[in-house]
């Protein structure tokens, strides 16, 4: 099973039902292992955005029993990634992330929220067209990341090198 080539109808679907939202979270887990053992999950699914969720746990605690610094740059990090690939057709399109950035405001002591947008426009603008003609683009996406009290916690900028799979070479 390629969850690339089910990826817009689970989306479309899990914007609407809390059931579907589960599925898409399941077949996550099964496909990112290492966000499994996290809890890391998406929470929401709008029109042009992404809200991902990271839980209060020991797993994702520091020493000094705050989140991470690792989680929650993370989590900002699926929100971003995630948006991108429901937003594109991710079977033509291969995502690696080339850099992230955060800034950190905020110790959280409690569940966190990560949301990142993307209008359809800068989509089409920024990726698809310049594709037509380009061997890859490269998309920065704004991550803002609070706690489930509203403190917000980090803001992550997470840089993504985007290419066409038939332009991307495997071998040397």
């Amino acid at each position: 099973m390629n969850l690339f080539n089910l990826l817009p109808g689970l989306c479309g679907r899990a914007k609407k039902s809390a059931f579907w939202l589960g599925v898409l979270n399941v077949l996550l887990g099964r496909i990112i292992p290492f966000n499994r053992h996290h809890g890391f999950r998406i929470a929401e699914i709008g029109d042009n955005h992404i809200t991902t969720s990271g839980p209060y746990k020991r797993a994702n605690q520091n020493h000094l029993r705050g989140i991470h610094a690792c989680a929650i740059a993370t989590v900002a990090e699926i929100s971003a990634g995630f948006l991108l690939l429901s937003k594109l057709e991710a079977q033509h399109y291969r995502l690696i992330m080339s850099r992230i950035e955060v800034e950190y405001r905020y110790q959280a002591k409690e569940p966190i929220l990560s949301t990142s947008s993307i209008a359809r426009e800068r989509i089409e603008a920024e990726i698809i067209t310049p594709l037509q003609t380009q061997d890859s683009v490269s998309v920065m996406l704004e991550s803002r990341v609070s706690d489930v009290s509203g403190n917000e916690i980090a803001d992550a900028r997470t840089t993504w090198q985007i290419k066409r799979w038939d332009r991307v070479q495997t071998t040397l």
